[in-house]
């Protein structure tokens, strides 16, 4: 407590009831959160009895983590994500529920994929009008079920090209509902319909409830509105919930996350206490003054003023107005050569855009001048062909009925098709989906040898201990891996990992659930050559700088169109929104911030022309913004020649005399 600000101590040391915290970017959020953990340790609350929601598995475990460096006990909380932790109660609670006890959690591409038979069940894939993909499929129906709102509703405002289809999209949904019923495999929004069905039960919600004494969610302005219901329903009786988090930082809306959560907070649970947290401790004064202007102008917000802790002076923010792209890029890697020549490091500045390819010339320009940089993105690891292979094969030893593991393995085999692998799916739901059925199961004579490897190996490794039986599947699926996959030396270290990331598990069911719900963040599959330089560039969408900082910033694009996106300028709340994405940009500089306007963008086209528009600046920097900035023109350098008093006079009297 004694390394916390009044704001801070006051939020910590809260007792009984709701309480809000409303936290300002760079504000010591995290620590506030960790020592308020602390404190209910500290003053009896048995650790065991405390569920803390995160927004991510690192920030729940940076929490706890300094909260067990000062007490054993904490070992016992409940942390993690909204995901993790229904996890958690629905493996508790899958029998009275009605679930499986060996139910499987799929991820998002292995969820497309049951989405796609469930296509071709209805033959919708060759349907004459054009019917959305499984991927645009399983996002209309992730966000009709996180944003709790009607098929109609969201095919209209979201997917208006799919809007005639809303029929059979509703009957496809449910027959996908179905297929993962029958086969006890549960997508990661399942995990939170289950968990709200849980704690809406007349009897099992009571129970849940009194598990915890004390529910923290971190983050709260980036939850939805199936997960705000989850935390209604922890809290019927007991009133005792912290929240964190900035309204204006509430940038998730694709994701169906809604600041509404935040801002109504205080009618969800009356009486609720709120601290302020606005001492930053990141930025310099007059960063945060542009940065408290810029949110000023929001339409609905928590009152709150971010200022710095002592005198923290620095230079004024710049917006700088250069001609076009090319000219931004070059302004930008002129700024970034002259802040490394003043002893600030290139890892240590960031280019911040709003949309990936904003980045795109930029990017040639460096690489052109061999200015090192690393770009935020890149292919997750599950979703990694040779990843997906081998967890499958575990998938299906934990629940003979995942249909889509089945399948990826059968497609595997050599000899076996599409309509051969269907025939054994067919005879194993004939089985009841116990493997004792494989025994039974006929296959053409070309899959017959490798149809007959397969069911000796899922018949040996059923009880062995996980290590064990990662090692006889490696066996097992090397060959096929060698052979199937290019640079398979590279992706090999992949499934190395997946071994290694085993031993740490207690059982075979518990993996899966890790290594779902909090996946390795790349993988080997997009290795390039080795990264040899000592420093580099920073380059990230704004929405991936969230919760970063660096000494110097520089935004770029921001014209409007580009900021706010022109794809999200359809209604209030979006623009709004995007007002609040700008915002998190400014805000994630501590000493330098520059934001770069072209006031030109060429039309790009399979030939060189010279076709372009002219962009306004961002509406987000009105004039009373504005002079919170330091205005530059960026003008191209030019030769100053000096012209004669009497060559001038000559052309004039040229020009005129033409007309005489």
């Amino acid at each position: 407590m004694d390394g916390l600000n009044q704001e801070q101590r006051l939020a910590a040391e809260h007792g009984q009831g709701p309480l809000l915290i409303i936290a300002g970017a760079g504000t010591g959020k995290t620590r506030t959160l960790a020592a308020r953990v602390e404190h209910l340790v500290a003053t009896g609350v048995a650790p065991e009895r405390i569920l803390l929601l995160t927004f991510s598995r690192a920030a729940a475990r940076e929490m706890l983590s300094r909260v067990r460096a000062r007490s054993q006990q904490a070992t016992s909380i409940w942390g993690g994500t909204f995901h993790a932790l229904a996890h958690r109660l629905l493996r508790i609670y899958a029998q009275p529920m009605g679930l499986a006890p060996g139910f499987t959690v799929v991820d998002r591409t292995d969820a497309e994929d049951l989405m796609d038979l469930a296509r071709e069940d209805l033959a919708l894939s060759s349907d004459v009008k054009r019917f959305p993909k499984k991927a645009t499929s399983l996002a209309l129906y992730s966000r009709c079920v996180n944003a709790e709102e009607s098929v109609e509703k969201v095919a209209t405002e979201r997917f208006p090209w799919v809007a005639e289809h809303v029929p059979r999209l509703k009957e496809l949904f449910k027959l996908y509902e179905q297929r993962k019923l029958a086969r006890s495999v549960l997508d990661l929004d399942d995990l939170l319909v289950w968990w709200l069905g849980l704690v809406d039960d007349e009897k099992l919600g009571p129970s849940v409830e009194d598990r915890f004494d004390h529910v923290l969610v971190d983050e709260y302005q980036d939850t939805n509105r199936l997960q705000r219901r989850i935390l209604l329903g922890l809290r019927r009786r007991n009133k005792n919930v912290t929240v964190v988090g900035d309204d204006c930082q509430a940038i998730y809306g694709f994701r169906a996350a809604t600041v509404r959560n935040i801002l109504d907070f205080e009618k969800d649970f009356p009486g609720a206490s709120v601290v302020r947290l606005e001492t930053n401790y990141r930025s310099s004064g007059p960063i945060l003054q542009a940065s408290n202007a810029v949110i000023a102008l929001a339409r609905e917000r928590h009152e709150k003023t971010l200022r710095p802790r002592g005198d923290q002076p620095g230079p004024r923010p710049q917006l700088v107005r250069c001609r076009d792209e090319q000219a931004q890029a070059d302004l930008v890697i002129k700024a970034a050569l002259a802040h490394l020549e003043e002893g600030i490091l290139l890892r240590k500045q960031a280019v911040l855009f709003r949309t990936a390819h904003h980045s795109d010339l930029l990017e040639v320009e460096l690489s052109r001048r061999k200015i090192p940089f690393r770009k935020f993105g890149g292919l997750r690891f599950l979703d990694a062909a040779h990843v997906k292979d081998l967890l499958a094969f575990l998938r299906i030893l934990e629940n003979p009925a995942d249909e889509t593991a089945w399948f990826r393995i059968l497609k595997l085999l050599d000899g076996v098709g599409p309509r051969t692998a269907h025939g054994v799916l067919e005879h194993l739901d004939r089985g009841q989906w116990r493997l004792e059925a494989l025994a039974t199961c006929e296959v053409p004579r070309p899959a017959a040898k490798a149809w007959t490897d397969l069911r000796d190996l899922l018949g040996q490794v059923r009880e062995l201990e996980l290590p064990a039986t990662i090692e006889r599947v490696r066996a097992f699926y090397d060959p096929i891996f060698q052979e199937r996959y290019d640079h398979a030396s590279v992706r090999a270290h992949d499934l190395e990992s997946l071994a290694r990331l085993a031993e740490g598990s207690a059982s075979r069911r518990e993996f899966l659930a890790d290594v779902t719900l909090d996946p390795p963040a790349s993988t080997g599959d997009l290795a390039g050559p080795p990264v040899l330089d000592e420093d580099w560039l920073v380059l990230s969408t704004i929405h991936s700088a969230k919760g970063l900082e660096w000494d110097a910033v520089t935004v770029i694009h921001a014209a409007d169109g580009c900021i706010p996106s022109d794809l999200a300028t359809g209604d209030v709340e979006d623009i709004e929104e995007e007002r609040r994405l700008f915002y998190v940009a400014l805000t994630r500089a501590r000493k330098f911030l520059t934001v770069v306007q072209p006031l030109r963008y060429h039309v790009r086209d399979k030939h060189p022309t010279d076709r372009h528009t002219y962009a306004p600046l961002t509406r987000f920097l009105p004039p009373p913004v504005l002079a919170h900035f330091e205005q530059v023109a960026d003008r191209e350098p030019h030769e100053d020649v000096p012209v004669a008093a009497s060559a001038a006079e000559s052309i004039r009297q040229r020009v005129l005399k033409r007309w005489e």
